[in-house]
């Protein structure tokens, strides 16, 4: 009997270190991977549909609801307080007869940030509240050459 009280007492120690140890881990402040280094106070952030900070991110998606209108192959040429300016491609589902049956076409655009104003979320950080984007060719056939939308908070 006196055995088994004692792996009792070792399986319970055990899961009670196993358990603090998660606990401390799920506590841990955000590593790089959520909060990317280069993110400072001087930089606004774009907030993503995930509500992750960004800078100068590669593709961004428009649509957050169901991923209709996405930014791809982003190349940033202006980023800072006073706006930011990219061209990309902006990959948008025709939703013909359907969205899920729909395909993606390719729109080349030219990508304008504006609007700084604090992230109700992190108050310390800026993030753009508006985002434009003029079509450079070809674009979906209810949009305008020029189309501006609000960001999220």
């Amino acid at each position: 009997m006196r055995g088994s009280v004692l792996g009792t007492a070792v399986t319970l120690a055990a899961g009670a270190l196993l358990t603090a140890a998660m606990t401390t881990a799920s506590a841990s402040p955000p590593t790089t991977a959520t909060a990317p280094a280069q993110v400072t106070r001087a930089q606004p952030v774009l907030v993503d549909c995930f509500f992750h900070r960004n800078v100068r991110p590669q593709d961004f998606i428009l649509a957050c609801g169901d991923g209709n209108s996405r930014l791809t192959d982003l190349q940033w040429t202006q980023w800072g307080p006073d706006g930011a300016k990219a061209i990309g491609v902006n990959m948008v589902n025709d939703c013909k007869p359907y969205c899920a049956a729909g395909t993606f076409h390719a729109y080349p655009v030219v990508i304008r940030l504006s609007g700084e104003k604090p992230w109700k979320k992190h108050p310390r950080f800026q993030r753009f509240s508006d985002i434009s984007l003029t079509y450079t060719g070809a674009r979906p056939d209810t949009f305008k050459q020029v189309m501006t939308y609000p960001l999220w908070d």
